[in-house]
Order: C-alpha cells, then structure tokens, then sequence
C-alpha cells in the first residue's frame, strides 16, 4: 500500500470511531475552547515551543550562547545535531510508542538543562558541561520534533491546515520575541562586547520549566476530535517492531525522496546568521534587538504563507504553487541580498567596530537580518503545509516529519 493509499484508508478509519460500531461519526458538543479540540491542543503545543524551543532560539541568536567566545557554544551545539540526527530517526517511532506526555515531559527537560550549562560557563569557564547538555538536548529536540510535527499535521481540519500552521509559529515565536527581550533589557547599558549576566540564563531557564509543565496537558491523539466528529488517528498504540519497518519504508517513498531538497534548503542557515551576522555585526544589546524583531519577523512571515496556502485559491494544488513561488521568489531575493553584504567582510576580516541600534549604518544590516527571520518563517510553513497534504493520520505525519527533518541534519 502506498502513502497515499495508506493515508486514506487510515482517515477513514478514524472517521469511525466517534460513532461505534463504524457509524457516523459523533459530533462533539460546538465550543470555541474545547480542551480536546484540535485548536486548544495547538495551541499547547505551540506554548510548550514557546516556552522551550523559543527561549533555545533566542539564547542562540544572540551568537555564541551570549558568550563573547563562541567556542562553547559552537561546540555544544555541533553535539546537539550530532545527537539530532540519530534520535531523529527514532523521534516519531518513540512517539507512536510513548505518546505525548511522556515524549514531551522528558524532551522539555533537555531544554532547561542546556540554559543552565551556560549560566555555570559563565563562572567556572568549562565547556565540558555545555557540550554534555547540547548532546541531551538533541536528543531532547528529536523527540519534541517529532511530536511537534505529527500534532501540527494531523491535528488541524484539511482546510484550514495553513491556518493553524500560521497560528503556532506565532506563539513559538512569540517565545523568541520575549526570550529576545530578556538579555536586551538585562544588559542595556552593557556597550561594549561581554558575556550576558546570569539573570538572563536563569529567566531562560524558568520559561522552560513551565513549558515542561504544560506539556503534561497534551491530549493523545486519539482522544483529540475534530468538529466534524473525526479523531486524528485510530490507532492508540504502536510497538517497537512496526515502527521501525514504516520509519525504514519511508526513504524509498518518492514523495519522501521529493522533499530532499527542501530538507537541505532548511535550517542549516541558522548557525551563519546567528554567529555570523548578528554575533560578528552588533554589539550585545543591539543583539538582543535583533533577536526580539528576527522572531517578529517569523511571525509575521508565517501569517502571510498561511494566508496564501488557505485562502487564496479555491484548488488545493493552485495554492500549493502559489505558495512556493512566492517563497522562491522572496528567498533568492534575500539571500542575494546577503550574499552582497558578506563579500564586504569575512571570518578573517571581521568587522572593528560593532554596530549599535542608534548607529547610522544599522538600518541596512538590519534589514537584511529581519528578512531572514521573515523567509525562515514563510519557508517553515510551506514545508508543513505540503507534508500535511501527504496523509492524514497522526501516526503517518509523525514518521514522515521526523525523517524530512532527518534529513536536514545529515545534509
């Protein structure tokens, strides 16, 4: 049976069990808030990618953990993909097995122990505890990855998949704008180059606990129904032995090969533009600045794209093709656009003075900074839109997320 196939015949079968018996399936009783709602549950998710991957992203942009010496973070971080890549290929089966309370519970951990490692960087100067916590954290990331994936995929109603998609990355990147805030406020009046104090790693790490918190309110898929009556999937569990066959099985389906080259084309960008652009261009609060408008930037950016793939046409397909084009178009724009910046400068040549926010010169540099944050957005919520469309069930989108970010990593 192929995906297609298989993704039918699983969104049949979960069309039947709010009803019994393989009648019609149940409507719910109509609320804006229902806990069990795929809104609701989406909307969790995305406030547990606020609290976690949100603060990640805004200690990283700020180059260098907020280190003056990116040699800490660099290494840790070259341990965390490491780890990603193989705990990436087993997320979405540990997933289907574990469910999300447990996947994302112990994931959401990783994320306040690798805040904390830099916090004791900051005294004692060993970055054995850094690199340790980055390789738990990919581990971490794997998993929440794929949980993040398979709920954002499967969860939402078919016509109004770039909707949601729009809506999480608004409140995942909401964490980026205040994690941003936090070491810009804390080190205002700190010009020249420096480490950031601790309270800034100690408000990272707060906003991960309770993102692990919150992450015990998410439902199993198989307790979330749509308002048509309709559950995410019909399988409650999955064994060790089935997922590795389906996992293996999805790197010789052509639709999986077909995003290969969206796979390269995605995140490999992020260690460049956060170490190199806003950590080798700005100084330390101007930094944090960047970080809290590049986050903005995404959201804005996911809006737009989730708009398109929605509501612009009354075809699937012609939405689909309007909303890679627009994003071809802008993405070769912009990295043209950093392409002419970067020949003026290189890891050799850096620039000697770096740039603060009340500078002359700031406006362009930052421009082109915000226009990354707004084209990784909009790229983002393609990807997830076109893999949505692939199949409908929670367990399928978990493998198929996992391996396409996979893929990422080794490339």
């Amino acid at each position: 049976m192929d995906e297609e196939e298989n993704g039918k015949v699983t969104a049949a079968a979960s069309a039947t069990t709010g009803g019994g018996g393989g009648g019609a399936p149940e409507i719910p009783k109509k609320s804006l808030f229902r806990y069990n709602s795929p809104l609701v549950q989406v909307g969790l998710i995305g406030m547990v990618c606020f609290c976690c991957p949100g603060m990640f992203n805004a200690l990283s942009g700020m180059g260098g953990g907020g280190q003056v010496d990116p040699t800490a973070a660099n290494n840790a971080l070259t341990a965390l993909y490491t780890t990603f890549a193989v705990f990436g290929i087993m997320g979405g089966g540990i997933y289907n097995i574990l469910g999300p309370h447990m996947t994302l519970f112990a994931s959401c951990s990783t994320y306040g122990l690798y805040a904390g490692s830099f916090l004791y960087y900051n005294h004692y100067q060993h970055q054995a505890f850094a690199v340790v916590a980055g390789g738990l954290l990919g581990i971490g990331a794997g998993l929440l990855w794929a949980a993040q994936g398979a709920i954002m995929t499967s969860y939402p109603p078919h016509d109004r998949r770039g909707t949601y998609i729009s809506m999480f990355w608004c409140i995942f990147n909401m964490g980026g704008v205040i994690g941003g805030l936090i070491p810009f406020v804390l080190n205002f009046h700190r010009t020249k180059a420096a480490s950031v104090n601790d309270a800034t790693y100690i408000g990272f790490m707060v906003f991960m606990a309770v993102g692990m918190v919150i992450s015990l309110g998410i439902l199993h898929p198989s307790r979330v129904i749509r308002d048509d009556g309709s559950s995410c999937t019909s399988i409650k569990y999955s064994s060790v032995s089935t997922e590795v066959v389906e996992i293996l099985k999805l790197f010789l389906n052509w639709k999986m090969l077909l995003m290969v080259p969206a796979s390269w084309a995605s995140n490999f960008f992020y260690s460049y533009q956060f170490n190199n652009v806003n950590g080798v261009l700005f100084n330390l609060r101007t930094r944090g600045l960047n970080n809290v408008l590049y986050w903005g930037a995404e959201m804005i950016g996911s809006v737009f794209v989730g708009y398109l793939m929605d509501f612009s046409f009354k075809s699937r397909r012609a939405r689909g093709l309007l909303g890679i084009s627009v994003v071809a178009l802008l993405g070769t724009a912009i990295w043209g656009g950093g392409l002419a910046k970067q020949l003026g400068y290189s890891r050799h040549h850096e620039p000697e003075v770096k740039l603060d926010f009340k500078d002359s010169e700031f406006a362009g540099p930052f421009v082109l900074y915000f226009s990354y944050g707004l084209l990784d957005a909009m790229f983002q919520s393609m990807v997830y839109w076109v893999i949505g469309a692939l199949a409908d069930d929670s367990e399928v989108l978990s493998r198929l997320w996992i391996s396409s970010n996979t893929v990422i990593l080794l490339l």
